[in-house]
């Protein structure tokens, strides 16, 4: 149970592998994921590690699934997904695997390549049947006099009734259509307008064998006179890009070549088709298996990976590797290595071994679904130093009621509930649909989070009375209803002073009739700041308590009585007494005498100034001024304990050990051996542990850095109360921004009572919801998310939580099995 207060218990723990039953180990401490591997060859290059083939040949292999997997997509072939965790192929099965990914690939690239060789002719045969066609419709054109007359002059004005008679040399091709105004200009400046251009579009488009996408083209077909144009032509079409085709110049010969291409294109058509059944026969099967596949090369990879992290023994029998795991999980990783050297068939069982270590360990905290969020937030301000409280289980509550504080409003709450709600309940189907949209994914992982933020805006809701800015009367007022309805023509002025108009008060949360007076902000504003300052103190006082424990665990005696003691008698001396001061007054004035009461602030002030002298600040009750001067006294006592006696003793404790502490003899430490239970462990980095001195004392050091801590806590503990109203501003910004949307937008709809209010209402209720959504639900949720997590990091967590460890980072598989295979 202490583990979920503070992280887990961590040893370092040394691995003897045989090399045969290394591999299978291996793959099972990952399936089991309670270890990791320290790297013991840093200084090696990875090229030059023992199994840098092994990695080259997984990544050769996973390479090969990448591009049946990209043709997969292209295909648009769904990739089956049954959540199989399958078994590690033994190193022996990769030439089985490397064959059949072989295989596979050089299939595939046949296919393709047949298929573009096919997709090309027919991409040709279909142009020149779209030429053939074309052209025939131009000669049929150009067999009208006027339209010769015309070609004939473009092609030389002056000389227009001889070239009539000249036979003109033509090309035909197919182009482009987006290229055809440039072309055309181009023929045009080139040739000095001697040559005559006819196009026409393609209605249908055509597929590029090369990308698969769908152009639009044109046929074209260019006459003009000598040769020396004719390569002027050429060069154009060329330099354009323009696929040019041999067009008979007889029309019998025309329709021959017409009646063989479309003989050609059938049959083509034909073999195409069933080509990419074929191909897609193929892919079919391979999306079956193609998610195994990514699992078991990787999980090998990861495997080969892992062993290059280990020492080679002399012998080259057996591996060495040194770990980090929970101590409460060793049992699991020794059966884990059991089970490994089975499936391997050695007869050679693998050791485990604790060692000793002055290394500081990984933190590991425990998480499930639930606790997991909370966690993040936490590891997201700093990683835990090893041991230490961990905020995580207090952040669960806490972090929700401020949240909350800040948002309260029953119907938001409602709302942000039910949507929390929907993904908690459906939470095995949206995993299963892996939807990759980053917002989502966040929201989805915060789901425990959000759920326990509209929960408790339900419950402040509830203490506000504040539904969509509207107050519930379930309880009927406190208020006489006749002196109300009296006065509601006119400004009403809530006052409990008037005798008989206050009965008593509302059973839960705020009387609903504050909603329509007009010093309802008055009120409120008292009310939510004293309250704010109230939750602030008792959370910072909390979260001081809280380090005693990092204290006591720690044994740091004189953290206790000159870190932890000091600081609570400082923060509780002077804020816990104004707590204490809102308490009083709340008890001690009623209404009638609430009138004089003596300002809190003014007093809070006074007793910092020890001012007391003037007569118009009456106090709050007798004795005040001995109280306060005694507690300002204890305060200002406390600081020097921080800040000197607490660096005095510490050098002094350092001389102590220097000269009076427990001596080394042989290498040995006296009065500090190993416990018969502790025989098995054995002593990691001796030699060093028996070289290394101790670092010197640095008093300057030391003695700045208290003073620095001293001065962030005495200050702090006025920023930070002081930042804690934030709960009272984003409480009154929602409330406000709330009536304000229901005012502009809702009022409208609400003061219509013809038939045409009905649609009226609905577009303004559309409208309504809309806002309240994106407005009240998203932006202003997301602000008070933002404040109640910076207040958990500065003011909460700063008090006993210094987050300076490195996280426990486990080899497993559970990445590859959910499909992150980044490494």
């Amino acid at each position: 149970m202490a583990e979920l207060f503070r992280s887990e218990e961590m040893t370092l723990a040394q691995l003897f592998l045989q090399s045969e039953s290394a591999y299978c180990c291996v793959s099972e401490l990952g399936e089991i994921g309670m270890v990791q591997f320290r790297d013991l060859n840093p200084d090696v290059n990875a090229f030059q590690r023992k199994f840098v083939n092994e990695v080259r040949r997984c990544e050769e292999m996973d390479r090969k699934l990448r591009f049946v997997e990209k043709e997969i997509k292209k295909a648009n072939i769904a990739i089956l997904d049954t959540g199989e965790n399958p078994e590690v192929p033994f190193p022996r099965d990769m030439i089985d695997l490397e064959a059949s990914f072989e295989k596979l690939e050089i299939e595939l690239k046949e296919i393709n390549t047949n298929q573009e060789a096919l997709k090309k002719n027919f991409l040709e045969l279909t142009e020149l049947k779209h030429i053939l066609r074309r052209t025939q419709q131009f000669f049929n054109e150009m067999e009208d006099p006027a339209l010769l007359e015309e070609s004939s002059s473009l092609l030389d004005p002056n000389e227009a009734g001889r070239t009539a008679q000249v036979r003109l040399g033509f090309v035909a091709g197919v182009i482009g259509r987006e290229r055809i105004p440039t072309f055309e200009r181009m023929l045009w400046r080139v040739c000095r307008g001697n040559v005559f251009l006819r196009q026409a579009d393609i209605e249908e488009p055509l597929e590029d064998p090369t990308t698969g996408d769908q152009v639009h083209k044109s046929v074209f077909i260019i006459f003009f006179q000598g040769d020396q144009l004719k390569n002027r032509v050429k060069k154009i079409c060329e330099g354009f890009r323009a696929s040019l085709y041999p067009c008979p110049e007889t029309p019998q010969e025309r329709k021959e070549m017409a009646a063989g291409v479309n003989t050609r294109i059938d049959d083509l058509q034909m073999v195409l088709n069933q080509t990419i059944d074929h191909r897609h026969r193929v892919l079919e099967a391979a999306a079956k298996m193609v998610r195994v596949w990514f699992i078991k090369v990787r999980k090998m990879k990861a495997i080969y990976h892992t062993l290059n992290l280990c020492n080679i023994d002399v012998t080259q029998k057996c591996l060495i590797a040194e770990v980090w795991c929970p101590v409460s999980d060793l049992d699991s990783i020794q059966f884990a290595l059991r089970r490994g050297t089975e499936k391997s068939g050695s007869t050679v069982p693998s050791i485990l071994n604790r060692m000793q270590t002055k290394q500081t360990p990984p933190t590991y905290n425990k998480t499930n679904k639930f606790t997991s969020g909370f966690q993040n937030i936490v590891d997201a301000y700093g990683i835990g130093t090893y041991r230490e409280m961990n905020p995580a289980p207090y952040t669960i509550i806490t972090f929700p009621f401020l949240f909350a504080v800040m948002f309260g409003d029953f119907g938001h709450g409602v709302l942000m509930t039910c949507a929390a709600l929907y993904l908690v309940l459906r939470e095995s189907r949206l995993l299963a649909q892996k939807n990759d949209n980053e917002m989502f994914s966040m929201m989805f992982a915060g789901r425990y989070i959000i759920l326990l933020m509209g929960i408790f805006s339900i419950y402040t809701g509830i203490i506000y009375n504040d539904c969509f800015s509207k107050s519930l009367n379930l309880f009927g007022s406190g208020w006489i209803e006749g002196l109300i309805q009296f006065l509601l023509p006119i400004h009403l002025v809530l006052d409990p002073a008037v005798k008989g108009v206050f009965n008593g008060p509302y059973p839960i949360g705020i009387d609903p009739i504050w909603n329509i007076a007009t010093n309802k902000l008055t009120f409120l504003n008292s009310f939510k700041m004293k309250m704010s300052i109230i939750l602030g103190v008792i959370h910072m006082l909390f979260g001081v308590s809280l380090s005693l424990f990092n204290h006591l665990y720690f044994q740091k005696r004189i953290n206790i009585f000159l870190g932890f003691i000091p600081e609570i008698v400082f923060m509780s001396s002077l804020f816990g007494y104004l707590v204490l001061l809102v308490f009083y007054k709340w008890t001690a004035y009623d209404a009638k005498t609430s009138q004089a009461a003596p300002s809190i602030l003014i007093a809070f002030i006074n007793m910092f100034l020890f001012n007391y002298s003037d007569p118009t600040i009456k106090p709050l009750y007798r004795g005040q001024m001995i109280v306060q001067s005694l507690l300002v006294v204890i305060a200002l006592a406390c600081v020097p304990c921080m800040l000197v006696v607490k660096t005095w003793l510490m050098r002094r404790q350092y001389l102590w050990r220097k000269n009076l502490g427990t001596q080394n003899f042989g290498g040995i430490r006296v009065g500090n051996g190993p416990t018969e239970d502790e025989a098995e462990i054995i002593q990691h980095d001796q030699l060093s542990q028996n070289t290394e001195e101790e670092n010197e004392f640095d008093f300057t050091d030391v003695a700045v850095n208290q003073a620095i801590h001293t001065i962030e806590y005495c200050l702090g503990c006025i920023s930070n109360t002081a930042s804690y109203l934030r709960l009272w501003a984003l409480s009154l910004a929602h409330a406000q921004l709330s009536e304000v949307l229901w005012n502009m937008v809702m009022h409208i709809g609400l003061s219509s009572k013809s038939f045409g209010g009905f649609v009226v209402l609905s577009l303004v209720f559309a409208g309504f919801a809309t806002l309240t959504v994106c407005i009240l639900l998203i932006m202003e949720g997301l602000s008070a998310f933002l404040h109640a997590l910076r207040l958990h990091w500065v003011e909460f967590q700063n008090k006993f939580y210094s987050g300076q460890g490195f996280k426990f980072l486990p080899f497993t598989f559970d990445s590859i099995l959910e499909g992150r295979f980044d490494e």
